[in-house]
């Protein structure tokens, strides 16, 4: 299927690996040109060249910090300087800790709305007044599946996540008018380093190694698997696709059926 969004331009926040490489992989096989952004400057030129050798797309990256205002308009704009024009954003972030609410400190907390709620903030500001001129955009948030449920251990995120949501529904229906589109995409149990990181932390916590952790993970998702991070980027691509067009505003969960709500 050709989403008709071949020759777009698409930028990704943190997308030197995990969830945020996923993302740009699937819109780089749509035929879209990309702006890639991370911190560590050596794995996000790796990416880039290799996004760009496998789908033969034009790739700019820029080393950012998502938590820095300037550095995100400063990327935003160099990437409309190498391409003209930026019309579909993903808004990306690594995880708070994992923790549960007693652990938590006030610095956690306000680290945690730095890191995924104003990063989310900040991009959809820098990209809005393009959009607006072109009347054509597709904002997708990178979420997770506690928006939907609440995980055990990661108040933070359970929080944090459900407030970029509740923003994302906002945005959706203040610029519907000028043809921008946004979208929430909720990742369950999906096979990153991220993951792997708090199935370590949650298996320290109670005393077993990280792949029991993920063995009880894998037991409670009805499809009995983990989710494959190509799984998770075509639903990111379709939802900025002109196939999606007559859709915005959505919470969609990509979890192998984990959340058990309607």
């Amino acid at each position: 299927m050709d989403l008709g969004i071949r020759g777009r331009v698409a930028v990704v926040a943190a997308s030197s690996r995990g969830l945020g490489r996923a993302a740009a992989e699937a819109l780089a096989a749509e035929g879209v040109q990309l702006g890639l952004c991370a911190r560590n400057p050596e794995t996000l030129a790796a990416t880039a060249a290799e996004i760009a050798q496998r789908w033969g797309v034009p790739v700019f990256h820029q080393v950012t910090d998502v938590t820095d205002p300037a550095a995100v308009q400063d990327f935003v704009d160099a990437t409309k300087r190498r391409f003209g024009r930026v019309e579909i954003g993903v808004a990306n972030a690594g995880g708070p800790p994992s923790k549960v609410f007693s652990q938590t400190s006030i610095e956690d907390w306000r680290g945690a709305f730095e890191l995924n709620f104003m990063s989310t903030l900040y991009l959809v500001r820098a990209l809005l007044p393009e959009m607006q001129k072109q009347r054509w955009g597709r904002m997708v948030t990178v979420t997770s599946v506690t928006v939907k449920q609440p995980a055990e251990g990661l108040i933070l995120s359970n929080a944090i996540r459900a407030a970029v949501a509740g923003l994302v529904k906002s945005l959706a229906n203040e610029y519907a008018g000028d043809n921008i589109l946004f979208h929430n995409v909720c990742p369950g149990f999906t096979a990153t380093d991220r993951l792997a990181e708090v199935a370590s932390a949650q298996g320290a916590a109670q005393g077993v190694g990280p792949e029991e952790i993920v063995r009880r993970w894998s037991s409670a998702i009805p499809l009995r698997r983990m989710g494959k991070p190509e799984e998770f980027g075509a639903v990111v691509a379709f939802l900025c696709s002109e196939k999606a067009s007559y859709m915005t505003g959505t919470t969609t969960v990509v979890d192998g059926g984990l959340v058990r709500g309607l």
